[in-house]
């Protein structure tokens, strides 16, 4: 089991560095291909497009096939697109062979989240989620400047080296993960929209997702135009880019391990509510801030209460209905990503229209407040305090 801990952590490494690759490589590619500011976001969104649609549909197909084949043929697919993102020629193809690697993603992280439950037991479950983000986490304070700093020497390398070690992953997951065939399911046509009338019709459900794209909307506008900010107002290179985002990544992975230990001396909803309060007065506050040591300072602050946050999120959405975790997880990866596409629209458009960082910084705070005010008003906080309350009073 340990052996699947690791691959899991190293599947979702690759695609979370796969996913915010493209962010301090906007400049470049942006004066390679010749496209004008508001439109260069797209080289990000095309990816997140590509699994933002597909999403939907791969969650409820994989509750009725066996997750490794799913996890085989996506992860085996994602590193082929990924690959020939280091042959693209213009603006558009970069587009197509991201959005294709989009959709490999959307048949692929959805299938580990899923597995977790399936292949653990309780009580180990919400650390291996952990351990998974935690790759998520590292993926930004490692591979993302690793990639940048491939980039300086030749921008497709970074492409390439994920999409050979991707091929690698999918061979270790052959040997690997035991076969996930779903339960109570065999011979049955899988509903795709079926599926989701339990999610579509619970109020906490559309709230708990609703609040989920929030978040994803602000965080994903904030960082998709990180490099060009970094390039326009303190002039730094692709790779000098790449070292500031190991501050995020480090705070992100840093907050992933203290959150259970945040978890014991905060509810849920202080969690939320103190985290939410501080990462929106930082992003605000970013903009202004003329230090790249202070920028430095304070995006560690706001990716290590992110850290914490993520996974309580996650852990909300998947005890939304046990039965149906596969397709949750996939409309939680469609939900992140569709957030994550509009967010890179936005910035694209709110950094040239007002000539800098500072609309990001006040778009991204907005959507955080909306965030927190629909998490409280669905009731998803309270619904998991009353089960933390029942199960604590069972065991006595």
């Amino acid at each position: 089991m340990n052996k699947i801990v690791v691959l899991f952590f190293l599947i979702m490494f690759v695609i979370g560095t796969d996913t915010f690759l493209i962010s301090p490589l906007i400049p470049t590619l942006q004066t390679m291909f010749g496209v004008r500011t508001e439109v260069a976001g797209w080289m990000m969104g095309a990816y997140t497009l590509g699994s933002a649609a597909f999403a939907l549909i791969a969650g409820p197909l994989s509750d009725g096939w066996d997750r490794k084949k799913v996890l085989l043929t996506g992860l085996s697919c994602f590193a082929v697109s990924t690959f020939l993102c280091g042959f693209a020629t213009d603006f558009w193809t970069m587009c197509l062979f991201r959005f294709l690697a989009g959709v490999s993603a959307a048949f692929t992280a959805p299938q580990v989240w899923a597995s977790i439950p399936t292949l653990f037991p309780p009580a180990k479950i919400s650390k291996v989620l952990g351990v998974a983000y935690a790759g998520l986490a590292v993926s930004q304070a490692l591979g993302v400047p690793i990639g940048s700093l491939l980039a300086s020497g030749n921008w497709s390398l970074p492409f390439w080296t994920i999409g050979i070690f991707s091929l690698l992953l999918a061979a270790a997951a052959y040997y690997a993960v035991p076969g996930m065939k779903p339960q109570g399911l065999q011979g049955a046509k899988p509903s795709i929209f079926k599926r989701y009338v339990p999610l579509l019709t619970s109020g906490t459900a559309r709230g708990t997702f609703l609040a989920y794209f929030f978040v994803h909307l602000g965080s994903s506008a904030a960082f998709a135009f990180l490099g060009k900010w970094m390039t326009d107002s303190f002039h730094l290179s692709v790779d000098e880019t790449g070292y500031v985002i190991i501050f995020l990544g480090l705070g992100n992975f840093l907050g992933s391990l203290c959150g259970p230990y945040v978890f014991k001396a905060l509810s849920q909803l202080q969690t939320m509510t103190v985290g939410m309060f501080v990462v929106i007065a930082a992003y605000i506050a970013l903009p202004y801030v003329s230090s790249v040591h202070v920028v430095k300072a304070l995006f560690f602050l706001i990716f290590a209460i992110l850290g914490i946050l993520f996974p309580l999120m996650v852990g909300l959405l998947n005890s939304l209905n046990p039965t149906i975790r596969g397709t949750i997880s996939s409309l939680a990866t469609s939900t992140m990503n569709a957030a994550t596409t509009f967010g890179a629209w936005m910035a694209g458009m709110l950094y040239s229209l007002f000539h800098g960082y500072s609309a990001v910084g006040l778009f991204t705070g907005i959507c955080l407040a909306c965030s927190l005010l629909v998490f409280i008003s669905s009731g998803v906080l309270s619904t998991q305090r009353e089960k933390a309350d029942s199960r604590a009073e069972s065991a006595t």
